[in-house]
């Protein structure tokens, strides 16, 4: 928010401005770091457009690694934690997250711990992220602490955009060729067509099924394209659902290749977030409990708080594992078991990590590299299947 304010000086000197911060509290105290003091102040309203750009203004993770990063630095050079956070509310370019990081200050000058702060915004500081602050809190060991996450939250990073980012070139082919096909279908073939039909020739079979296609698309397309929309909606909101969330995150598990590729991406999750938040002095049981509240998927969650209540009850996490061999395979299970009997059950779970992490990887590579050909070839025959249907006739009637 933008406050204009009007304040005096203690020798009486009238300054005028403008500041720009969460609340009018917040505006009125850094107005009084600076020696004034407020008579007047007044919230500056935004402009339309500036509130659209706002609107659009989303918190990504890539803001949220930054900060993280940006903080471990500042703090470990011993900067005090209320100025690092100001100058990160300073420098940020999200308006939203910066506002949030101002409030946030404001809280921990209050006297509220960071942790409990962070923990009011839990749509932008997930409970993992704010149980390992905690921790460091408790165990005076925050630097160390603000270091992990940071790493953390940039593998996950790099991990998710490069998942996403394998996806791009897929959809591009489709699009492409989605655009080539409807162009075909509304420009290309009604001038053929009547061509055709003025030789009154007789067509092959696959002319009269490609007219037929195109005839039904160019009649029907309003309603082929409002199923496909109504398809979408009813996916997003079914998925929504706990019943939804959990059909789709145990069916997907169960496709080829793509449940392989997820599983891994899951064992990496699950290893990393359990190694850090041992590595910060969480109890193994409160470890678990957290991971599987932020592994993303039902069929492992389930699992991971399986395995907590049998930690409690004495259990090794070797042994727990081994009931659901389809989530978990033996490479696995015996890493964490080394870990267990050498008492470095963290650092062996980051090699766990490193090696997944590289399979991943690997997997996009592979899957991009017979992707891409096949995608294309694949079109290509749709494509040309379509055109020697339409030419074929075409040719019979020039040979006429």
């Amino acid at each position: 928010m933008k406050f204009n304010y009007q304040a005096r000086t203690k020798k009486g000197d009238v300054h005028t401005g403008s500041v720009e911060t969460s609340s009018k509290e917040s505006a009125v105290t850094i107005l009084r770091e600076r020696g004034l003091y407020v008579t007047f102040l007044e919230e500056v309203a935004a402009p339309v457009y500036a509130r659209r750009i706002e609107f659009f203004g989303k918190i990504t993770k890539k803001d949220i690694v930054l900060f993280s990063r940006q903080l471990a630095i500042m703090f470990r050079s011993r900067v005090p934690l209320i100025e690092s956070l100001r100058v990160l509310s300073i420098q940020t370019k999200n308006v939203d997250f910066k506002e949030k990081i101002l409030k946030i200050s404001e809280e921990v000058e209050g006297g509220t711990s960071f942790s409990q702060a962070l923990a009011r915004y839990p749509k932008i500081f997930s409970f993992f992220y704010v149980a390992m602050v905690k921790s460091g809190e408790a165990s005076g060991k925050l630097s160390e602490v603000l270091n992990y996450l940071a790493d953390h939250l940039e593998r996950e990073y790099h991990l998710t955009a490069k998942a996403r980012g394998a996806l791009i070139y897929p959809c591009l082919v489709i699009v492409v060729a989605l655009l080539v096909l409807t162009l075909l279908v509304f420009f290309v073939l009604p001038n053929l067509i009547e061509i055709f039909e003025a030789s009154g020739q007789s067509f092959p079979t696959s002319t009269k099924i490609v007219i037929a296609l195109a005839d039904f698309f160019r009649s029907w397309w309003w309603l082929i394209f409002s199923l496909i929309i109504l398809l979408i909606l009813f996916f997003f909101k079914y998925r929504s659902t706990e019943s939804g969330r959990n059909f789709f995150d145990r069916i997907i598990l169960k496709i080829p290749i793509l449940g392989l590729f997820l599983q891994m991406i899951y064992l990496a999750r699950f290893a990393e977030n359990l190694s850090t938040l041992i590595s910060s002095g969480l109890p193994i049981v409160q470890a678990l409990e957290i991971v599987g509240d932020i592994i993303g998927n039902v069929s492992y969650k389930e699992v991971i708080l399986k395995i907590r209540e049998e930690v409690k009850k004495g259990e090794m996490v070797s042994s727990t594992l081994s009931r659901a061999p389809e989530l978990f395979p033996p490479v696995f299970i015996q890493m964490v078991l080394v870990g267990e009997r050498t008492g470095t059950l963290d650092t062996t779970l980051m090699y766990i990590v490193d090696f997944y992490q590289k399979e991943v990887d690997r997997t996009i590579d592979n899957i991009l590299g017979i992707l891409e050909p096949a995608l294309i070839v694949f079109l290509g025959f749709i494509v040309a299947g379509l055109m020697l249907s339409i030419l074929m006739p075409l040719y019979q009637t020039i040979a006429l």
